[in-house]
């Protein structure tokens, strides 16, 4: 059994090596070579939709947009108390201390070395000038005017611009304005022709449009961001004009003054915040829109400041509760507080209680609207302003004036106050309004005596020791003349009644409902 099972094997691996022999025949005969398959795999390539490059933009623009280094003259006095960061000043190290000679020694080279430098003219180490900030511009002119933050160059006395390419130049203060964090530095290219950009219809801008940053992050020189339009209309609460785009294009330390541009290489905006808790870019950051930044940079580089309109008025939003207290149809418009004494606005008839609802026929959205669009306009221009006043709509014309230098063309905080010390009070409840009131010191108003932590009025702001000076634009006097003006509001359908508050602060209108109880 054994054999047999062997003479099968031998007679199967003769057949086996006989047909293999008669393949290799075959194949020699034919030329027909046999196919064998490769044991290495192509590289990867994916057949996929390629995202637009932005690098068409970034060669284009990249010339006009400068690192902006800051220079101050620091006084080296402040430093010599603790010159190596030892935390205390080297003269109060003890004699034997091993370092005590040395310091004594390199403080005397440093003396000659100042008195060498006043022989050969240089400036007294009183007067050197160190960097203190960083920060990005660009061209905005081929003559070398350069736009950029004003909070990065208003601690300067010296400024020195870096081009993309690393050439560096001088550059002198022609203007700047706080207002709306914008400044201009002005090179001397002795002929030399620059790179600039121009400025984007930015009301074409739409949210989710691609943008590219370009800046000095850190220091580090010429570098690009890209994202997309993440909001307008921003208000961040850094003054009276705000206006800004969002981006989600990073924007660091640094990037302060430099443009984003659409993709046409336009600029859209002048980067100049970022909302963060770490001090990075968390993808909020924040643009001066360029149609507010062409017009200021014109004045700058005309005469070096910026003349605005000036109304002079306080003012405060409409909220719901104040649109129904006065019977609008909408909480839009700004709620005059006071004019001031000689303003234009006095002059013309605005008063205290008024809401500027339009200028010049075009509706006003809030307090920020009417700020920015009077500040817009050439002081002495004569506008149109239309008034809500006592449940009717008029118009007066208004003859702008200058705004005063560093005062605020309006006022939007209506929650800041100040106790005043409580006044004699009548126990006089109006309880309905969570209030106890009683005659004032001088005679005018109402004096404030209770607020219910409960009641509409606590929740509001109002507090003890501020006035009544008026209901619904009516002046007060007493507990009386105040559920009076109620009644008749309670008459005419309204279910919230207007106050007016006065404190150490300034004055102020509050809206409160009438149809409790």
């Amino acid at each position: 059994m054994f054999r047999n099972i062997k003479d099968t094997l031998s007679r199967s691996t003769a057949m086996k090596a006989s047909v293999v022999a008669g393949l290799a025949v075959a194949a020699l005969a034919t030329g027909v070579p046999a196919q064998v398959s490769s044991s290495y795999a192509d590289a990867v390539n994916v057949q996929a939709p390629q995202v637009p490059s932005f690098a068409n933009v970034v060669d284009a623009v990249s010339p006009a947009v400068v690192s902006v280094r800051v220079e101050s003259r620091i006084n080296p006095v402040a430093d010599e108390d603790d010159s190596f960061g030892l935390g205390r000043g080297f003269d109060e190290l003890p004699d034997d201390h091993p370092l005590k000679k040395f310091f004594k020694q390199f403080q005397q080279q440093q003396g000659r070395n100042q008195q060498q430098g006043q022989q050969k003219g240089q400036p007294d180490s009183k007067g050197h000038l160190r960097p203190v900030a960083q920060g990005s511009g660009f061209f905005v002119s081929e003559d070398g005017y350069i736009v950029t933050n004003n909070h990065v160059v208003s601690d300067g006395a010296a400024f020195v611009v870096i081009l993309n390419d690393g050439t560096e130049f001088d550059a002198k203060l022609v203007g700047k304005d706080s207002r709306t964090d914008l400044a201009v530095l002005k090179v001397d290219g002795k002929g030399k022709k620059f790179t600039y950009v121009n400025w984007a219809d930015d009301e074409k801008v739409r949210v989710g449009d691609w943008v590219v940053a370009v800046g000095n992050p850190f220091g580090l020189g010429g570098t690009v961001t890209a994202g997309i339009v993440s909001a307008r209309g921003r208000d961040i609460h850094s003054g009276p004009y705000d206006d800004y785009i969002q981006i989600d294009a990073p924007v660091n330390k640094g990037n302060s003054g430099g443009p984003t541009f659409n993709l046409n290489g336009q600029v859209v905006g002048i980067n100049t915040a970022i909302f963060s808790q770490s001090g990075g870019s968390v993808g909020i950051a924040f643009a001066i829109p360029a149609t507010t930044a062409k017009d200021v940079v014109a004045d700058l580089i005309k005469s070096g400041t910026v003349s605005r309109g000036w109304l002079g008025v306080q003012i405060q939003p409409v909220t719901k509760d104040i649109a129904e207290s006065l019977g609008l149809s909408e909480p839009s418009g700004a709620l005059v507080v006071s004019p001031q004494d000689g303003s234009p606005g006095q002059k013309a008839g605005i008063k205290n209680g008024d809401v500027v609802t339009a200028v010049n026929g075009e509706p006003v959205k809030d307090p920020r609207d009417l700020a920015r669009r009077i500040g817009a306009m050439q002081p002495g221009a004569k506008v149109d302003v239309s008034l809500w006043r006592a449940g009717k709509s008029q118009s007066v014309t208004v003859e702008l004036g200058t705004l005063p230098a560093e005062q605020s063309q309006a006022s939007n905080d209506d929650n800041s106050q100040q106790s005043q010390p409580q006044q004699p009070s009548s126990e006089k409840a109006l309880a309905d309004l969570g209030l106890t009131v009683g005659p004032s010191d001088d005679g005018k108003g109402v004096a404030i005596t209770g607020v219910d932590p409960d009641s509409d009025a606590a929740d509001k702001g109002v507090k003890e020791g501020e006035k009544i000076t008026s209901v619904n634009n009516q002046e007060v006097s007493n507990a009386g003349d105040i559920a009076k003006v109620i009644d008749q509001a309670k008459k005419d359908g309204r279910t919230r009644a207007l106050f007016q508050i006065q404190s150490g602060d300034g004055s102020r209108f509050v809206a409160l409902p009438i149809n409790a109880g």
